[in-house]
């Protein structure tokens, strides 16, 4: 970052990461101008906030910053990428602009394959119900909150830390939350061994502690690669320091959690066995801030959950339409058994889009084998490319032909053909659920139009 600034631009600004630290330098008086590929809600709450946002990208929308914004996201050749080159503005990546915003906090860093955003969520809700003004930039939009960013007073920032192209490295951190070291974003990492590699680094940065997994394999292996006096281990493996155990999950899940030789119940909000274990590793954080554990635990026990995160968006005739962000298998194992126990024992009809295309090409048989496993009707949809180029061959369709059970999936080439056969397929008591790390999140105004016409208006 440069040492002085007070004009910023963001590339992509509409981006959870990229809104989310936009937002915070806009509450901090610097002047915010932004491109991004479509209007969408959070471009109109910038803007109404003061930041001036083009639709496209082009050379002359960066006018005259001091730096320009980017993600690893955004190519070399993006015009506005050339424009700032050609001109000589730094070009940042968001990691450093979040280091820069961040430096002179407690810094609590959440990273993993998955989990983190949920994780992060539960901190930063529970920190603030028991009326502490931390700040936060996270990945996605916290529902009690209503956003995915905010400054706060207090001494303590929490933020989810993108490992996806190495950049959580950047941070200077007090305390790191390892959900999981799933290997993942091996088109950046090269290797497994590589990605678990850069974990052991990230657990490395912390100051004060390392919140980790007990349950997990790649946590597990890299585990005793850090400090062990620093580690908190969270699962429900007998030898993690927060211990969870009886689990009940339906609508919401219950569960006990030992500490330090005490036992607590616990009653979330939210669906899932993996919300269990994410509350905790964010109890696990909350017991290195110093908060007691009854105040953690009642805290933790309100959050309402984060959107994007078996999110329900609406209910028609009988018939009711989640939205949720899962894209790696683990993920949406994990998202099937939640919704398979809040289901009431209606069908499970995910609309699946896959994540890039070098994902899809590596795990089509994994998500064929959980699609098969957990939902009862799989839709798959074109893969969404997010950085990458096209890999010939490779399709959504790769998924449904991995499928013993032909009948247990489709493919389809277009989101209206997706609406028509979920639309078909519905029946009082299903759940629809459009799934990815992409926009597939649009399709759901379609989908509750379709069921409008085809059993009435919402309920």
């Amino acid at each position: 970052m440069p040492d002085h600034f007070s004009r910023l631009h963001f590339v992509g600004i509409g981006g959870a990461g990229m809104s989310g630290i936009a937002l915070i330098m806009l509450s901090q008086g610097v002047e915010v101008t932004g491109s991004d590929i479509r209007e969408t809600d959070t471009v109109r709450d910038l803007r109404g906030r003061g930041a001036r946002i083009e639709i496209g990208h082009s050379r002359r929308a960066i006018g005259a910053p001091d730096a320009v914004i980017v993600t690893g996201a955004v190519a070399e050749d993006n015009p506005e990428v050339l424009e700032a080159r050609d001109r000589g503005i730094p070009v940042v990546h968001r990691a450093v602009a979040l280091a820069w915003l961040t430096g002179r906090f407690e810094l609590v860093a959440v990273a993993g394959a998955h989990g983190k955003t949920t994780s992060t969520s539960m901190i930063v809700s529970a920190l603030r119900e028991l009326g502490r003004d931390v700040g936060f930039v996270n990945g996605g939009v916290i529902k009690s909150l209503g956003t995915s960013a905010m400054p706060g007073t207090d001494k303590v920032f929490v933020i989810e830390a993108d490992e996806s192209d190495g950049s959580f490295l950047l941070y200077k951190t007090s305390i790191v939350l390892i959900t999981n070291v799933d290997p993942d974003h091996l088109d950046h990492f090269g290797s497994a061994e590589a990605f678990k590699d850069a974990f052991v680094q990230f657990a490395g940065t912390a100051i004060s502690s390392i919140v980790i997994s007990a349950d997990d394999a790649g946590a597990l292996e890299i585990t005793p690669r850090i400090d062990a006096g620093k580690v908190t281990s969270f699962g429900t493996s007998q030898k993690a320091d927060v211990r969870i155990s009886g689990i009940e999950s339906g609508p919401v899940v219950s569960f006990d959690l030992h500490w330090r030789e005490e036992d607590f119940p616990v009653r979330l909000r939210v669906p899932g066995i993996h919300n269990a274990v994410n509350a905790a590793g964010a109890f696990g954080v909350l017991m290195r801030l110093g908060i007691p554990p009854g105040d953690a635990i009642d805290a933790l026990s309100r959050f309402e959950g984060a959107e994007r995160r078996f999110d329900l968006k609406g209910e028609v005739g009988g018939v009711k339409v989640y939205d949720d962000f899962a894209h790696h298998p683990t993920e949406v194992r994990a998202a099937l058994l939640g919704a398979r126990a809040a289901s009431g024992g209606g069908r499970i009809i995910p609309i699946f889009q896959p994540h890039l295309f070098s994902r899809t090409q590596l795990m089509a048989d994994q998500f064929a084998r959980i699609f098969e496993e957990f939902a009862d009707h799989t839709i798959v949809v074109p893969i969404y490319p997010a950085r990458e180029e096209p890999i010939p061959g490779v399709t959504g369709e790769l998924i449904v032909n991995e499928l013993q059970d032909a009948d247990r999936g489709e493919y389809c080439l277009d989101w209206d053909s997706a609406v028509e056969a979920a639309v078909r397929l519905a029946a009082p008591g299903d759940l629809l659920i459009p799934m990815g790390g992409g926009d597939i999140y649009r399709i759901i105004p379609g989908l509750l139009a379709g069921l409008e016409a085809r059993f009435g208006k919402q309920s």
